[in-house]
């Protein structure tokens, strides 16, 4: 019994089913050598074939026009950071348990091989705590100063000060002592009472490695935030944010956050400064219209009137 539906035909599907049987073909001639005439002419013919249909399916589909990639967090820093980034970073990993600071204790989420674990639910609000100092200090217009002496995270401050602008400073090879509590000394009278010497915060990337600097910020009551592992005392700072000090993604996560606060810190003294300025305009304009408001309406006296007495 024949069937009375008519038959259609369905383009897509066939060539779905030729390029199928097209790329079978050409994966079972790739396998074993040409030997005859024959199979040279079967794997041309099946080659043109399938560059036909290519070329007719081209213009259908997506096409892709970025590839994806690590974030560069050096170059381009996030505004936030995450759990997954400082996980992902190394943030977590302590010294050995045996070197641990009683006072970390807080900090610490347990052990594990023998290595202290850092509770990174610990790091991610201190961390944002302390991006909201810099951005106060920096909308405040105080100078900010970034210290990491190691050879792996020198360019992490230097790229951190530039961000800053001109409130932003950095310490790459070595803190020199009496920086703060000899500085009539060491840059002379005129430049102290000329200049601004002593920063309003510090920011240490390796705390360790420069106590001298830390010892120095307390004695001249400079706010001083570091990166605190477990082999340190958090007291010593006076806002810690307990990581890894060794990992130098770490260093670009927690200093690409800090960095923008304090971008955006200048960018909110600036609009503020910019509306107070254009506030004062609109009030001198306004005072000089009522002025000349003034002048208009006083009646002009003749010259009798003027003389006489």
């Amino acid at each position: 019994m024949h069937s009375l539906r008519p038959r259609l035909s369905n383009p897509v599907r066939f060539s779905f089913k030729f390029c199928k049987n097209c790329t079978r073909q050409l994966s079972q001639q790739a396998q074993g050598p040409l030997e005859t005439e024959n199979d040279w002419t079967d794997f041309q013919q099946t080659r043109t074939s399938l560059k036909t249909l290519m070329d007719a399916m081209s213009q259908y589909g997506s096409t892709q026009t970025s590839q994806w990639s690590l974030r560069d967090s050096l170059h381009r820093p996030t505004k936030d950071a995450t759990l997954s980034a400082l996980l992902a970073s190394g943030a977590h990993f302590g010294h050995a348990s045996s070197r641990m600071n009683p006072n970390f204790l807080p900090y610490a989420y347990g052990t594990r091989a023998g290595i202290t674990l850092i509770d990174l639910d610990h790091t991610l609000p201190l961390l944002r705590r302390a991006a909201k100092v810099v951005r106060a200090v920096a909308a405040n217009d105080g100078q900010i100063v970034f210290i990491g002496t190691r050879a792996d995270i020198r360019p992490v401050v230097q790229k951190a000060a530039q961000r800053l602008g001109t409130q932003g400073f950095h310490v790459g090879d070595r803190w020199l002592p009496g920086t703060l509590t000899n500085k009539w000394q060491m840059f002379g009278h005129e430049t102290v009472r000329s200049k601004r010497i002593v920063p309003d915060l510090v920011i240490l990337l390796n705390p360790i490695q420069n106590m001298n600097a830390l010892q120095e910020c307390a004695l001249s009551n400079v706010p001083t935030i570091a990166i605190v592992d477990s082999n340190v005392d958090p007291r010593i700072v006076m806002y810690p944010i307990p990581a890894n000090d060794e990992s130098p993604q770490t260093a670009e996560i927690i200093a690409g956050v800090l960095s923008i606060a304090g971008r955006e810190g200048i960018a909110i003294r600036e609009a503020e400064t910019q509306r107070m300025r254009m506030a004062v305009d609109s009030a001198w304009e306004d005072f000089n219209k009522m002025q000349v408001m003034q002048d208009t309406r006083q009646p002009q006296r003749s010259d009798a009137e003027a003389f006489d007495y």
